[in-house]
């Protein structure tokens, strides 16, 4: 039996339940080694969905690693982005199969929201090395760049494979000149408005569902809705 929480003041879902997570377990303790001692002795209030309350850091990864996606989300850190970690915490909402940072080793994680915990991240110092990851595997994964350059097949209208790594230039720049080159083509997202380019963390997104939209298990409960 799980108590009834109170709100707390750093809840950033205000209409759903009083506060993020469960407290104290109530009542004699399950047995499962999937659940964390301490969560179950003292609460579990991370931002994790509710079937995984309790569960151990290292038991939720092994769960999502047996539905893992087939795309890839590859970010240049050049600049130190802010928008890394929400592209990041966008790649665990959709279940990225990895995470790949180009370039700089550290970057901003305060946007991720601690979800980098739950994901494959792999650090390559240059785009060349990435392909050279994503080209060596068993089964050889594409790298397709997502920028509004001249030439840019519009990604609404391209049938997305089942295997392919969605790679991202940063806020501003956009992708590097050897990004591009390592490319197998770039496309570009429509926009109707006055502004000449969207948020890289918004691009981000909208290539992900748009593979999700395409590949995806949207039957019973293999997704989650809040």
């Amino acid at each position: 039996m799980i108590e009834d929480p109170v709100r707390a003041p750093y809840d950033p879902m205000p209409h759903g339940p009083a506060e993020i997570g469960v407290g104290p377990w109530q009542g004699p303790w399950p047995d499962d080694e999937r659940l964390d001692v301490a969560l179950l002795a003292d609460g579990d209030r991370r931002n994790v969905v509710d079937r995984y309350r309790y569960w151990t850091l290292e038991a939720i990864r092994a769960d999502l690693d047996t539905r893992r996606h087939g795309f890839h989300v590859a970010i240049e850190n050049w600049q130190h982005d802010f928008n890394i970690g929400t592209i990041v915490r966008s790649a665990n909402a959709f279940l990225a199969a990895e995470v790949h940072i180009v370039g700089n080793r550290r970057w901003n994680r305060r946007g991720a929201m601690v979800t980098d915990r739950y994901q494959h991240v792999h650090h390559h110092v240059d785009v060349a090395a990435l392909a050279a990851y994503l080209g060596e595997r068993d089964d050889p994964v594409p790298i397709w760049g997502i920028d509004n350059l001249p030439g840019s097949v519009p990604l609404e209208t391209t049938p997305l494979p089942a295997s392919v790594c969605f790679l991202f230039g940063q806020e501003g720049p956009g992708l590097s000149e050897a990004a591009r080159s390592a490319c197998a083509a770039t496309f570009s997202i429509a926009q109707f408005g006055s502004t000449r380019s969207i948020n890289a963390s918004a691009a981000a997104a909208i290539a992900m569902h748009s593979w999700v939209r395409t590949h995806a298990d949207l039957a019973g409960d293999a997704a989650w809705r809040g």
